[in-house]
């Protein structure tokens, strides 16, 4: 069980701190069970979760692993998904941003930017499912590592060329 005050991944709306544990007081709820309250990091609102919920529940990496993750940037392997079918791309790409690990999103990320560098080189553009998916892959990596490395989100594609280059 997590603690009041820790920083989570929680599912697909990705960072949030834990601001209470324990029964809800709301009508309708039950009273025997204990509830997250968490706060998202980067929405407004809050949400209430049961403890023991089937939904992916990790905590936010530590600096030390951030830090180790972009060192590896370069070396991780691209696992570019050719197909036109929308819906058959969609699930592939959803098998990596249901993950919520962030080695499998900077994969997907160099895949579709690979992808993509191909496509340009044919005078194309990407298609709609890979830049929605490289979007999402990308702010779900940069708010979990902007968490960790206590920046901005805006700021991790800096931090990260800065660090790769020097």
């Amino acid at each position: 069980m997590y603690q009041v005050g820790e920083k989570i991944i929680y599912g697909s709306v990705g960072v949030c701190e834990i601001l209470a544990i324990g029964p809800l007081e709301m009508q309708g709820v039950r009273r025997d069970v204990d509830y997250y309250t968490l706060s998202p990091a980067y929405q407004d609102g809050k949400i209430f979760v049961p403890v023991d919920t089937g939904v992916y529940i990790r905590p936010v990496l530590t600096r030390e692993e951030a830090l180790a993750l972009i060192r590896q940037i370069p070396t991780i392997e691209e696992d570019v998904y050719e197909n036109n079918n929308p819906r058959l791309l969609t699930e592939h790409y959803q098998i990596y941003l249901k993950s919520g690990d962030c080695f499998d999103l900077v994969r997907l990320v160099r895949a579709i930017y690979a992808k993509g560098r191909k496509a340009a080189e044919k005078g194309r553009r990407l298609g709609q499912v890979d830049e929605r998916s490289m979007k999402r892959a990308e702010d779900m990596l940069h708010n979990e590592l902007a968490c960790a490395l206590g920046i901005q989100p805006g700021e991790v594609k800096g931090f990260i060329t800065g660090m790769l280059e020097g």
